[in-house]
């Protein structure tokens, strides 16, 4: 019988997606209402209940779509199906200490990782554990790796690192150091981001694949320069995040000339995939197609956002403005979570061949989350170019004024932070009761 370990993964992921949602929209509103909940949960105190579960949403999916591919697709043994079972107990129990770490003001964290630090020993070995498991499947099974699974065993060990990269300030030797704390900080951060960006990638090209059954999409040597092209990113490209830092300028060069380069690559690779794949190859997993077309666009929106405020001059301007937060949910949301949705999509018609993905109310709740994010993306690009003007270029008027000329935009967001929650909880309703009628005795 086969482990059920990949599907809970998945539900805890898409229970961590609707908390994080939630929880975005609450601290939102706190932006149009700062006397809501102030007393209770400020918006300082919603923040990392937001950031946290939302980063969780993509690993926890990344992570059991990867052992649903081995398990159930692949049909590989694991090599240890408790260390899968372990692995994700590991995960659930941190969790929830990290929600009462939060709750109750342990937050001696930072950023991404705002929880006490001490729950950064329990993730690791949840990481540890999974690598164990993916290395010595794939050592047993696989001879001439595909593309990717390079991604994932790569995502997996820079994972195992840059988390621990990331509390490198619990040392004096960093901490001490202004310049060295906040250059690995921000470093690591941005490394973080690329490994889990291995993972999600990586599931991309494995779809492509399989929704194709061309594994000529996954071996090719533009799959491979990909792979290679994301590697740089994920050790270099984190340097564009440093551009306020008083770094070595080479740092500055290198990060300018391969950031978000990975992107232009993968968009080609889909756009040349969508061109090849057969009519009756859509029909079958109808919206595991749509959601990775959906990802093509966002990668281009992206693209363009991104390569503007890598360069310097104009990343002087937009550095803490909505702007930044415009390209996190771009990337997040519009790449990141396309790409897993459309995982979500290919899985539960791997389970239940006979699911009809493409009702009716789920192709309208696609259209509505692309066209809600959209706008939602523009409303705060429109505020963060307004603060920065203000902050830049204008140096007139109260802040308190400005806050509230940008009121219009921040209830703009609101309205499509709900279009998105409601869109995404229709597309998503059916595929979390698929799941839960699967791990059913």
């Amino acid at each position: 019988m086969k482990s059920k370990a990949p599907i809970y993964f998945l539900l805890f992921a898409m229970s961590a997606l609707f908390l994080g949602m939630f929880f975005g929209l609450t601290a939102s509103f706190q932006y149009l209402m700062p006397e809501f909940l102030k007393e209770q949960i400020p918006f300082s105190k919603m923040r990392p209940f937001h950031v946290t579960s939302v980063i969780s949403w993509i690993v926890l999916c990344a992570t059991g779509s990867i052992y649903f591919f081995l398990t159930y697709v692949e049909k590989f043994k694991l090599f240890s199906p408790l260390l899968a079972k372990i692995h994700f107990i590991i995960f659930l129990l941190t969790g929830i200490a990290i929600y009462f770490s939060f709750a109750f003001d342990y937050t001696e964290g930072r950023e991404y990782f705002a929880f006490t630090p001490v729950l950064i020993v329990p993730i690791l070995i949840g990481w540890v554990l999974f690598g164990i498991n993916y290395f010595k499947t794939l050592y047993k099974n696989v001879k001439g790796w595909p593309v990717y699974y390079w991604m994932w065993g790569t995502g997996i060990v820079f994972m195992c690192y840059h988390l621990l990269e990331a509390h490198f300030w619990l040392f004096d030797f960093f901490r001490l150091n202004f310049i060295k704390d906040f250059s690995i900080q921000w470093k690591s951060y941005g490394s973080f981001t690329g490994s889990w960006n291995m993972l999600v990638y990586g599931i991309s090209i494995y779809l492509m694949s399989k929704i194709k059954k061309d594994s000529n999409v996954a071996t090719n040597k533009i799959a491979f320069f990909f792979y290679f092209l994301g590697l740089t990113n994920l050790m270099f490209g984190w340097a564009h995040h440093t551009y306020l830092l008083p770094t070595q300028p080479w740092i500055r060069y290198v990060a300018y000339a391969i950031s978000m380069t990975e992107w232009v690559v993968l968009a080609s690779i889909i756009y040349n995939w969508k061109r090849s794949v057969l009519k009756v190859e859509k029909e079958n997993h109808p919206m595991a197609y749509r959601f990775l077309l959906s990802t093509d666009l966002w990668i281009f929106l992206n693209i363009i956002l991104a390569l503007l405020f890598s360069i310097p001059a104009i990343n002087f301007f937009t550095h803490g403005t909505h702007i930044t937060v415009a390209h996190s949910m771009g990337t997040t949301i519009g790449i990141n979570t396309t790409i897993l949705f459309s995982a979500l999509f290919f899985i539960v018609h791997q389970i239940y061949p006979d699911f009809k993905t493409d009702r009716k109310w789920i192709q309208r709740g696609f259209i509505s989350f692309n066209i809600s994010l959209f706008f939602f993306w523009i409303s705060l690009l429109i505020a963060g170019g307004k603060r920065s003007y203000w902050m830049y270029v204008s140096k007139t008027g109260l802040f308190s004024e400005m806050q509230d000329s940008l009121v219009p935009y921040y209830i703009s967001f609101f309205i499509f932070g709900i279009g998105i929650f409601i869109s995404l909880l229709i597309v998503a309703t059916p595929i979390f009761k698929a799941f839960l009628q699967k791990i059913k005795p």
